[in-house]
């Protein structure tokens, strides 16, 4: 891809994931196009539909909290803190804001979206561990525990919208990150949430 094109796909995905967060997937892509700086004629030529332009979207904010991630493991200090930037970081993505398009009708198991996803869930895996055998994070929580909190963390209420999550959303990262110390002063209910009990079909 020429460096043009390739800037030009780069403001489309950033436009798209600030529309859909603010208004959701059925935003018009004329505005798409419109808040990327670009014409209807490039929009199309990278994102055949909207179907694409949402994996596209989707696929480049899990690269991005997988760049965290790594950028975390990369840090040999204390392994909670390590673990605390990479959550801030990750809630910072909007990926619960974002999760309301995983259900519009689009293909879920698309090859691009399955290895996002599990180059993510592999980076995680290795910073929770790290953190769990420093005896820094309580031992009763497993990385699907950890992934669906940083959903529900940046996701707003029903009924408000992103500008008033931004408010709370670092006192609250921080009370489920105090809840995430070990050692453990409760015991928590249920079993540890696994990847594969996460995306089990119901």
């Amino acid at each position: 891809m020429r460096a043009d094109a390739a800037r030009n796909r780069e403001r489309i995905v950033d436009a798209a994931r600030e529309l859909f967060v603010e208004w959701g997937a059925e935003v018009p892509l004329d505005e798409v196009a419109r808040r990327a700086g670009v014409g209807n004629a490039t929009l199309y030529r990278h994102f055949a539909d909207r179907d694409a332009l949402v994996r596209g979207v989707v696929a480049h904010v899990t690269d991005s909290v997988a760049a965290r991630a790594r950028t975390a493991l990369a840090d040999d200090g204390d392994p909670f803190d390590a673990l605390c930037r990479f959550v801030f970081g990750a809630v910072e993505e909007r990926i619960g804001a974002l999760c309301p398009m995983i259900s519009h009708a689009f293909d879920r198991e698309h090859p691009e979206l399955l290895a996002a996803r599990d180059r993510l869930d592999a980076l995680v895996a290795r910073l929770l561990d790290r953190a769990q055998r420093a005896g820094a994070v309580r031992p009763d929580v497993a990385v699907g525990d950890l992934l669906m909190a940083l959903s529900q963390l940046s996701r707003p209420l029903p009924g408000t919208g992103c500008g008033q999550l931004e408010q709370f959303m670092a006192r609250h990262v921080r009370l489920f990150l105090d809840g995430l110390r070990g050692p453990a002063p409760s015991r928590l209910p249920g079993t540890p949430a696994t990847l594969e009990a996460l995306r089990r079909p119901v």
